[in-house]
């Protein structure tokens, strides 16, 4: 049995709606229903009656409530009681956040940081955006970092989940630099001579909204997609050897377009498209901690953010 399945159910409990616990638990409806049905198979028994609206517990079902509590509360007492063995005096701050975040924003944030708390001991899960949400939804990370944008938002029940802006990221088409930071390529390409494109792959965070900006270009774009992959560092060693053009997240390439390596995938002559940021896309740079985490290590860690970001 696994901790998350009696989560699930407690909060079935509170809501008495599959839809409503499954969004709350930032899990598909399909997937929460399996994960109660893995938790009845277990038990040996049905705990909700699911042929009235709203559901409603069985005998079982009220039985096993308070059981259940029980197991939750001695759950996070022995997480707090071995974090404090195991960290001694100082226990040690967990984040989520992807791979990208970690490379660009992460080091420094900490710097930022530790200005006010002084040094701490942390450990990062750098993972896609959906299972760094997860890892702060059952409670395996403390402080998650993530991009928010319409095309790709974070439904945290505002709740239970406090969120900080850290500000915003750019993303913009990039490609190699030839000479004197001519770029490789140019959009919007033609099609007779389409743009390579490196993309990313479907299920990643980025994809949706390098795909909107695709396909809502005032200009038509040409491009035929040469290599996908789920992470920016993948793509960016691809433009970096002239083999396309990828939408990379601005701090990803500071340092190769201060070098004169990378470049916008947009000619010099196109003062439209330089001027309006034709192509290019903002995001924002979120985080967010369960309310109910009441520790004093993250407490100051988010009076200092707070104090530092604006809140939203």
């Amino acid at each position: 049995m696994e901790i998350k399945w009696v989560e699930d159910f407690l909060s079935v409990v509170e809501t008495l709606n599959f839809s409503r616990s499954a969004k709350l638990r930032n899990v598909t409806q399909p997937a929460f229903g399996r994960r109660i049905r893995s938790l009845e198979t277990w038990l040996g028994a049905e705990l909700f009656d699911r042929s009235t609206y709203p559901c409603a517990l069985t005998s079982a079902g009220e039985s096993f409530v308070p059981i259940a509590r029980e197991m939750l509360n001695q759950s996070t007492q022995a997480r707090l009681i071995l974090r404090g063995q195991l960290a001694g005096a100082q226990a040690t701050v967990k984040f989520a956040m992807p791979h990208t975040l970690l490379l660009t924003l992460y080091p420094k944030l900490l710097s930022e940081i530790e200005k006010c708390t002084g040094a701490m001991a942390t450990t990062v899960q750098a993972t896609n955006v959906h299972d760094a949400v997860m890892a702060l939804v059952e409670r395996h990370c403390d402080l998650l970092i993530c991009y928010h944008h319409p095309q790709q938002g974070i439904d945290l029940d505002a709740e239970r989940y406090a969120m900080l802006s850290l500000g915003k990221e750019p993303l913009r088409p990039y490609v190699k630099a030839v000479a004197k930071g001519v770029p490789k390529y140019a959009l919007p390409g033609t099609a007779a001579e389409p743009v390579p494109f490196l993309s990313y792959s479907s299920y990643s965070s980025l994809s949706r909204i390098v795909e909107k900006q695709l396909s809502a270009s005032p200009r038509p774009v040409h491009v035929f997609r040469r290599f996908e992959s789920d992470l920016a560092e993948g793509l960016k060693s691809m433009v970096l050897e002239g083999h396309g053009v990828a939408w990379l997240p601005a701090s990803a390439v500071t340092r190769e377009v201060a070098e004169g390596k990378l470049t916008l995938a947009i000619a010099p002559n196109d003062n439209e498209a330089l001027s309006t940021g034709l192509w290019s896309d903002e995001m924002d740079i979120r985080v967010y901690r369960r309310i109910d985490d009441a520790r004093p290590d993250l407490d100051r860690i988010w009076a200092c953010l707070r104090a530092a970001h604006a809140v939203r």
